[in-house]
C-alpha cells in the first residue's frame, strides 16, 4: 500500500530551506538530491514488456542509494526474510551498541580503522558476556549505522543474537531470559 506522501515529497518541499539553514555535509546533501529525484523523469526510464501477454509497463529508473527508502525497501524484505529462514527457531536478543559523541571525530578521522575497531569491540564484548554470565560461545548478525534517526552522524551498531550457544565442551545450551539479564548502558 502506497503512503499519500513519501520522503522524496518531504525533501522536495523542504529540502532546499533545510540545506541553506542547517550545515549539512557534502555527502547528506549528495544523499537528500537523489531521494528527490528517485524514480523520476530526473533519472530517466524503461520499458517492460510481458513475454505471454505483451503488455507494456514504463517505470521510472530508480537512484540505487543504499539510503532511499524506494530503492532498499524491497532489498531489506528480501534480506530480513533470508535472515529469518536461516534463523534457529529460538529466543533472540537485540543489542545496540553505541559510540560517545565525543569519539565521532575519531571517527570521522579514519572510519575504515573505526569501523573495524567498534566491530571487532562488539564481538569482544558479545563473547566474553557469553562467556562470563553462561559459559558459552554465541554468535551474532551485525549491522552498522552511522546516522541517527534525525540524520545526524551516530555510529552504532546492532545486533541480534541467540539466546544460546556452545558450551566449551562442545554442548548446545539455550540461555537466559530478558528478566535476568542486566546489560548497563555507559555513555
Amino acid at each position: 500500500m502506497r503512503t499519500r506522501f513519501e520522503l522524496a515529497d518531504v525533501v522536495t518541499l523542504f529540502g532546499t530551506k533545510l540545506i541553506s539553514n542547517v550545515k549539512l555535509s557534502p555527502f547528506q546533501i549528495k544523499v537528500l538530491r537523489k531521494i528527490a529525484i528517485c524514480r523520476t523523469a530526473a533519472l530517466g526510464g524503461h520499458k517492460e514488456v510481458c513475454d505471454s501477454y505483451g503488455t507494456e509497463r514504463y517505470s521510472y529508473n530508480s537512484c540505487g542509494d543504499r539510503h532511499c527508502p524506494k530503492c532498499q525497501a524491497a532489498r531489506q524484505a528480501f534480506w530480513i526474510d533470508d535472515l529469518v529462514q536461516k534463523t534457529l527457531p529460538i529466543k533472540h536478543y537485540h543489542l545496540v551498541f553505541t559510540v560517545p559523541h565525543l569519539l565521532n571525530a575519531v571517527c570521522l578521522h579514519n572510519q575504515s580503522v573505526f569501523y573495524n575497531l567498534l566491530f571487532a569491540s562488539v564481538w569482544n564484548t558479545l563473547r566474553a558476556f557469553g562467556y562470563s554470565h553462561f559459559s558459552v560461545e554465541t554468535g551474532a548478525v551485525a549491522v552498522l549505522h552511522t546516522w541517527g534517526q534525525n540524520l545526524s552522524f551516530h555510529p552504532h551498531i546492532h545486533c541480534i543474537v541467540p539466546a544460546a550457544g556452545y558450551t566449551i565442551d562442545g554442548q548446545w545450551k539455550e540461555i537466559g531470559h530478558p528478566e535476568t539479564i542486566y546489560i548497563q548502558s555507559i555513555n
